[in-house]
């Protein structure tokens, strides 16, 4: 056990985490020939596109050092807010970290944040200035950052570059040296934290955990603390670029089990594996219970597929645990699910894995979070859609969730950010200057206005220099009203959103002004409302297509004329009773780049 050593590396997006780890598995022969890839653990085709990371990936490696054979573990995470969950997964189950900070933009908002989680879970923290060789580094400027954030002499900070490969012994020995070993008692009984899993067709479900104390056999009967379940170790072993079959995984390592699962409710993430015959009565610590962020409604757009939805969701869930989602009913869209994500960028990476790995076509609606609303009588009620609300007689008061956001940015985009911040009713904590020219702006923020453009308004607006990092903080009571769609006076309940008081209106009359353009016309006039309650407050009309009946009619009294135009009048009506208008899959997401 004092051989092996587990890290994970942490960064602010587009840092170089990744390409640090390929030059780490380069280095250590763990990766060679025709595997070599830039990227290598961004196994995903979305991830390659895009260049980030979506999921943490586990890889060991041997290193030699000073005549002694070193195990690493190495679990390289992402760098997106979205996926602060992916990341505090990877970090239960390490001893220390690599923090990397990009030589040329410094200490950025994703960070702060990820440096505090490392430290709640007392993990040995390497500094890593990485980016050196580029021409618009400024090492020194940057070293100041870190020890002005870590506290650590400046002789720790390791400078690098993922892309030619200077430094890179240096941290490896630097992890020798620096990280501690695993504690744990190869001894006692089995404890197994679980940290991620995947759903292979042909093996069913396989569960990558690290060893806290005791070994785990092929062929030993286990058990699973949090579900109860007990099952037979078929295979067990460890993870290289592909999966290593091995008889015994030992204490302090990471490795995977393959038991034959299929159900993915059985497998959760967090949970504790031990045997059957000599358990370990409690479980790990130290895990939390993901909570969602957005709430968005995932439709088929064939309602024979909702079987089919359901199942990808599960095996979905398996490789993405922050993702939870339940059944609902919608009426203008039929069965689905109303899914709960952390943020944007995740609702739209499921959409798109959604479509790419199990070939579902979905629409999903306006994306919205989730209320706390008090009767009359004191009773609280969690509402995660507009239509789950009460009648207006019957509320009380309704509080919305509020973040603790974190800005970092240069001086010169001060002004236009905090206009940006007020205008989504925040409210300005502290502004405090991080060094020379950067400053740290927190603000208090309802998370139902950031929803759907804050993030892409402040990288305009700061020309890419901003970066934002956020938590949830607490609940609290507003002026909130829900605002209907009516089409031809049927109101159409995936377009229902809760909004504040003061920006309905305006939001309903650009919200019909959109639909306008979007609904194709029809043979008969289209009323699109906007409506709080009973009282509309915005109103758009899409024109009949009209044939010219009176076409035929040349001279002759005007009599005539306006018997056929009454006769067609006539028609128009009876066809606008009957007549149904389709709400067209673009309208669902214009609703979201209004602005």
């Amino acid at each position: 056990m004092k051989n092996i050593r587990n890290f994970c590396i942490i960064a602010h997006i587009d840092h170089g985490k990744s390409t640090l780890a390929d030059r780490l598995l380069e280095f250590t022969k763990t990766v060679e020939g025709k595997d070599l890839q830039a990227q290598v653990l961004d196994n995903m085709d979305l991830e390659r596109e895009r260049g980030i990371t979506i999921k943490s990936h586990a890889i060991q490696m041997d290193y030699e050092y000073q005549g002694e054979k070193y195990t690493f573990n190495l679990i390289d995470t992402p760098g997106h807010v979205d996926f602060s969950y992916e990341v505090s997964r990877s970090i239960a189950a390490c001893e220390g970290a690599l923090l990397v900070v990009d030589a040329a933009q410094g200490i950025q908002a994703q960070t702060i944040s990820n440096v505090y989680m490392a430290i709640e879970h007392d993990l040995e923290i390497i500094p890593i200035l990485n980016k050196i060789d580029l021409d618009s580094a400024m090492p020194d400027e940057v070293e100041d950052q870190i020890v002005q954030l870590l506290g650590v002499p400046r002789t720790d900070i390791i400078r690098a570059s993922g892309k030619t490969g200077i430094g890179i012994e240096e941290i490896l020995h630097a992890i020798i040296e620096r990280v501690p070993a695993p504690q744990g008692d190869p001894d006692a009984p089995l404890q197994a934290l679980i940290f991620d899993s995947v759903f292979n067709p042909f093996r069913g479900i396989i569960a990558y955990y690290k060893i806290v104390n005791g070994s785990l056999r092929k062929g030993d009967m286990v058990k699973f603390i949090n579900t109860g379940k007990e099952y037979d170790a078929d295979e067990v072993g460890i993870l290289r670029l592909n999966m290593v079959a091995k008889e015994e995984v030992g204490c302090g390592d990471v490795g995977y089990i393959i038991s034959g699962i299929k159900t993915s409710k059985e497998v959760k993430v967090g949970d504790t594996i031990t045997h059957v015959k000599r358990p370990s009565t409690k479980a790990i610590e130290g895990f939390e219970e993901v909570k969602p962020m957005v709430f968005a409604g995932v439709y088929p757009i064939d309602s024979e597929d909702f079987e089919n939805l359901r199942s990808s969701l599960e095996k979905l869930q398996l490789n993405d645990a922050s993702l939870t989602f339940q059944p609902e009913s919608s009426v203008a869209l039929g069965f689905g699910f109303r899914c709960g994500f952390l943020g944007l960028l995740h609702m739209e990476i499921v959409q798109e894995r959604l479509e790419r790995e199990f070939n579902m076509d979905v629409i999903t609606t306006v994306p919205n979070v989730s209320y706390k609303v008090y009767d009359k009588k004191g009773n609280m009620k969690e509402v995660h859609n507009p239509g789950g609300l009460p009648d207006v007689t019957l509320i009380e008061s309704i509080e919305e969730p509020f973040i603790r956001a974190s800005v970092i940015t240069n001086t010169a985009y001060i002004g236009p950010i905090m206009t940006l911040c007020l205008g989504k009713r925040g409210v300005l904590i502290k502004q405090e200057y991080v060094s020379g020219d950067r400053v740290e702006i927190i603000y208090d923020l309802p998370l139902g206005e950031i929803v759907i453009d804050f993030y892409d308004k402040l990288k305009s607006i700061s020309k890419g220099y901003a970066s934002f990092d956020y938590h949830l903080h607490d609940y609290r009571p507003s002026k909130l009203v829900k605002l209907d769609i009516l089409l031809n006076g049927e109101q159409v309940d995936a377009l229902s959103t809760l909004t504040h008081f003061d920006n309905a209106q305006s939001f309903g009359r650009r919200m019909c002004e959109k639909l306008k353009e979007l609904i194709p016309r029809q043979q008969f006039d289209i009323a699109i409302q906007a409506a709080i309650g009973a009282k509309i407050v915005a109103r758009e009309t899409v024109k009949a297509v009209r044939k010219d009946v009176t076409a035929k009619c040349y001279g002759g009294d005007i009599s005539r004329k306006r018997k056929l135009l009454e006769k067609q009048k006539e028609g128009k009506k009876r066809m606008k009773q009957v007549g149904n208008v389709e709400v067209p899959q673009k309208a669902f997401l214009a609703v979201l780049k209004l602005d």
